[in-house]
């Protein structure tokens, strides 16, 4: 099953559910700190707040984690989006936010457009940030089709 038909699963569970899914699959899971494309120390499914060189982590860490930094990427959206959105406009945001960070969220012309109400017009900014460290990443270009998915629907 692709995660498209994963996702499908669990949309009508909201935007948490939607995220359990999503961010597992394009983070996958990570035991043993490591230094991401752009340098930064990350644990587990994508988690970096703490993470040091040598850190190790158990998968009920990870799991906790993981929920903790889904809420933290969807409080982001609820505190910078201005206007209603739907539960799927809320996880691809909620992953950009994730994936990205709330600053760039916050800067970020796609969050400038979903508060103009211009969905459309925002739904194309996803394909926008495909670039890590300078470089055009698969694993980028794959998550923002995705989010970019979810944002249309």
């Amino acid at each position: 099953m692709d995660i498209k038909q994963k996702l499908l699963a669990v949309l009508g569970s909201g935007a948490i559910a939607a995220l359990m899914v999503l961010v597992p699959h394009f983070e996958g899971v990570r035991y043993v700190a490591y230094q991401d494309s752009v340098g930064v120390w990350t644990i587990c499914y994508g988690h970096t707040r703490g993470v040091r060189a040598g850190m190790t982590a158990t998968q009920a860490q990870c799991d906790a984690w993981l929920v903790e930094d889904i809420e933290i990427a969807l409080d982001a959206v609820d505190r910078n989006v201005r206007v209603p959105i739907s539960e799927t406009e809320r996880a691809a945001l909620g992953d950009f936010a994730f994936n990205l960070g709330e600053p760039n969220l916050r800067k970020s012309t796609l969050l400038r457009l979903v508060n103009l109400g211009r969905q459309d017009d925002a739904c194309n900014e996803y394909r926008r940030w495909v670039l890590a460290g300078g470089r055009k990443l698969d694993g980028l270009v794959r998550r923002r089709d995705v989010e970019e998915w979810l944002c249309r629907m």
